[in-house]
């Protein structure tokens, strides 16, 4: 078996430049009262109004318990509503109450800061090229992931 250094693999720079975009987003949002979680799914509802607590979970990223426990917050706080889908009773479908909405729109500022601050460290060259090879990783990790 060959041994391959930390430093050399592209997963441990990923990984951190995930957890410092997670921990700026966190520091961010503090002040809005959510967590990055919690703001993923209000901006979700924000776009995608009535949007299923299961593909929410998938938008977000997170498993679907994971997602319930989200909403089940964000819903005590009175920030979203949960009604029973028209036809389909046993959906419950999400939306965002006008407390929501606010809390949303503050804590989104907050967080487009916290992007705008990364999106300035490169040209838009860099930028478009860094997507472009993140899209690269992800393909490629889709492929490889066993079932």
């Amino acid at each position: 078996m060959t041994s391959m250094p930390a430093s050399e693999r592209l997963g441990s720079s990923i990984k951190l430049a995930e957890r410092a975009l997670q921990s700026a987003k966190h520091a961010a949002l503090k002040p809005a009262g959510l967590t990055v979680p919690q703001y993923a799914a209000l901006l979700f509802l924000s776009e995608k109004p009535g949007i299923s607590a299961a593909a929410l979970a998938r938008s977000c990223g997170v498993t679907p318990p994971t997602m319930n426990t989200v909403l089940k917050n964000l819903q005590e706080r009175g920030l979203i509503e949960r009604t029973r889908h028209e036809w389909h009773r046993n959906v419950l479908e999400t939306r965002l109450t006008d407390q929501g909405r606010a809390v949303m729109n503050d804590a989104d500022a907050r967080a487009i800061r916290v992007e705008r601050a990364l999106a300035a460290e490169f040209t838009d060259e860099e930028r478009a090229t860094l997507v472009a090879l993140l899209g690269r990783c992800a393909t490629l990790l889709d492929s490889v992931r066993p079932d």
